[in-house]
């Protein structure tokens, strides 16, 4: 049974606003002493700007749209509240991810600041067994973490009941978004009681945000501590142009001069899978993660890369929201995303929690309006760094790949989508 004491929650927000954020703590956000202990014992000793923005609001029970970058501890901001305020209403809190790695960390969360309450999580997500999510919702959870698509699974199949939902998160709803999650979106909230707080976090706000939130939600709250679609702050970015021969070639001497650990993003499952090959034959330790992998293979990858088995990881863009690893040295786009609002979550892995960072672009020549098209949404100029000339030697297992590609495909140009001449270029053509 949670049992918290709630803190005066008024007096506490005109505690913080005398003080600026690097002198508030989490008990001046009116957090309850069983959670700032469990804080302090996990190392955590003060919020971060969005935390100390959106805790004091939703612990008011009021609607909340937090916009912020990825790696600003967004987590933390929804679920600290909303577990000291479940524990008051006796609802059930539920918080929909775009991905399953994005679900797992939630969950891994929730657990963490809720386990000496005996906090009870049900993670649903595509990919695992569904008996076994049907006996943790049977155990009545206190919150359930679940992918759109999977709950509404749960929903066809009449296996789930959310009439006691009080508190719904829509974490990372603009990426729910683009992924075309929205009538699983419709269909969830059209299952939930009106009565319901309703948070939504995004790191960008576009129109469609704007719709959902004025649908939706109650008069909320709008708290934003960056401007939409700028990277953190601490990141020092850089951008090569260069020939995809050289890439490789590139690649190899960037392992060699960060010691670090490196995540590494490619546009394409195919290309995540050759890169980490190539990468294992520089003799780095690597593995690749992207939708063709099971739930377990992408588990146990990012499990790896987070206990250093691996030194590097090589993804695509459906883990560049889902990968919560501490003290990554290196980002690195081998490849352009296909939306450039993606490069702000993908460098977004980098310089988590205050940190500073580093991400590295390569670009080919001929993607110069692609890389104009970032730099409008992230409003600066990626500085531009010539190309080394003592460049490693390029790899057999390298001209191999290429030399199978030209003569399967005819010379793919860089951007992976089409052909040089007459071939086409349509998104939906290039899978991930």
């Amino acid at each position: 049974m949670l049992k918290v004491e709630p803190s005066d929650t008024s007096e506490q927000r005109n505690i913080m606003n005398q003080k600026t954020v690097t002198s508030v703590n989490f008990t001046d956000l009116g957090l309850a002493p069983v959670f700032t202990n469990t804080l302090v014992k996990l190392s955590i000793t003060h919020p971060t700007p969005i935390q100390a923005e959106a805790i004091p609001v939703i612990l008011e029970a009021k609607d909340i749209i937090g916009i912020a970058q990825t790696g600003t501890g967004k987590t933390l901001a929804f679920g600290l509240p909303m577990l000291q305020r479940l524990a008051l209403t006796k609802g059930t809190g539920l918080i929909l991810a775009p991905t399953r790695e994005l679900a797992a960390q939630v969950d891994e969360k929730m657990i963490a600041i809720g386990r000496e309450l005996g906090i009870k999580t049900a993670m649903l997500v595509g990919g695992a067994n569904m008996g076994a999510q049907m006996r943790k919702l049977r155990e009545n959870p206190h919150v359930i973490i679940a992918t759109p698509g999977r709950i509404n699974d749960h929903i066809r199949q009449k296996t789930i009941d959310l009439t006691g939902v009080s508190m719904l998160v829509l974490d990372e709803a603009d990426r729910m978004l683009d992924m075309g999650f929205e009538p699983q979106i419709r269909t969830i909230i059209a299952m939930v009681p009106k009565s319901r707080q309703t948070l939504l976090f995004s790191a960008t706000m576009p129109p469609k945000i704007e719709k959902m939130a004025s649908s939706y939600m109650k008069s909320p709250v709008r708290v934003q501590v960056s401007t939409a679609g700028m990277p953190v702050a601490k990141i020092h970015e850089e951008i090569y142009f260069v020939g995809k021969e050289d890439k490789s070639r590139l690649l190899e001497k960037l392992l060699i001069e960060h010691k670090g650990t490196i995540l590494v993003f490619s546009r394409t499952k195919h290309g995540a899978k050759r890169i980490a090959r190539h990468i294992q034959d520089m003799g780095h330790t690597a593995t690749d993660i992207h939708s063709n992998k099971s739930l377990t293979q992408r588990t146990a990858a990012l499990m790896g890369f987070k206990k250093g088995t691996y030194r590097v990881l090589v993804a695509t863009d459906i883990a560049a929201r889902g990968i919560d690893v501490s003290d990554i040295e290196l980002v690195i786009n081998y490849d352009l995303p296909d939306a450039a609002e993606d490069y702000v979550h993908r460098i977004g892995r980098t310089g988590r929690a205050g940190k500073e960072g580093k991400a590295i672009t390569f670009a080919g020549y001929d993607e110069r309006r692609d890389v104009a098209n970032i730099e409008r949404v992230t409003k600066k100029r990626l500085p531009e760094r010539q190309k080394p000339i003592d460049l490693p030697p390029l790899r057999q297992s390298s001209i191999k790949e290429r030399d199978y590609e030209s003569k399967k495909f005819g010379g793919r140009n860089s951007r992976g989508g089409g052909f040089k001449s007459g071939g086409s270029s349509k998104p939906w053509q290039r899978r991930r």
